[in-house]
């Protein structure tokens, strides 16, 4: 009998050990969304910081202050006569949300359905439950350590900018709040 109970103390001891390695990672994590959810109230949030999405073979990034979250793939309801970018009506925590493979909208190879895909949601400031299919979330990214290119005139503003990282990968800034008032995105219907 004394050897369960010394086998028993013994897997407990690991398992108590990695329950509060777990609650202090937990508490570490939400005071650290605290933080940001402070600055981005008070407006003192680096305004370096933007999320690296790949779009198809497009890598962009987004101001974290139009984003509102990004969630797994999941089953879309598809819209009858709409255009082949517009990929459908996802539920997300209970909103219908239209969802844009922007990489087909503007003209580049279609994302392809994966395991690493995202959806990414405008966050409601900017007045449209709608969200962008991305390939891959790339995670945070400094700008300010980034080479501004000339900007295009040519091409729409809210893509118009774009930098070059020090590994000399190419990134688009997308500026989603001119998006949602460029009256092609807007008309999703052929």
């Amino acid at each position: 009998m004394s050897s369960a109970l010394s086998d028993s103390t013994s897997t407990a001891a690991p398992a108590e050990a990695r329950g509060a390695d777990r609650r202090s990672r937990l508490r570490r994590y939400q005071a650290q969304l605290l933080e940001r959810m402070h600055a981005a109230q008070s407006g003192t949030l680096a305004s370096g910081r933007q999320l690296g999405v790949q779009l198809g073979e497009l890598r962009c990034l987004l101001d974290l202050t139009q984003v509102s979250e990004i969630v797994p793939q999941q089953p879309l309801t598809p819209v009858p006569l709409a255009h082949d970018w517009f990929l459908g009506l996802a539920n997300i925590r209970g909103n219908l949300t239209g969802v844009v493979d922007l990489a087909r909208y503007c003209g580049e190879v279609a994302v392809a359905p994966s395991g690493d895909c995202r959806i990414v949601t405008f966050a409601p400031t900017l007045g449209l439950n709608g969200a962008l299919l991305a390939s891959r979330v790339l995670g945070l990214r400094n700008i300010d350590a980034m080479q501004a290119d000339a900007v295009n005139p040519a091409i729409s503003p809210w893509c118009a900018q774009c930098y070059t990282d020090p590994d000399g990968q190419r990134w688009t800034r997308l500026d989603l709040a001119l998006l949602v008032h460029d009256e092609r995105f807007l008309q999703v219907g052929r």
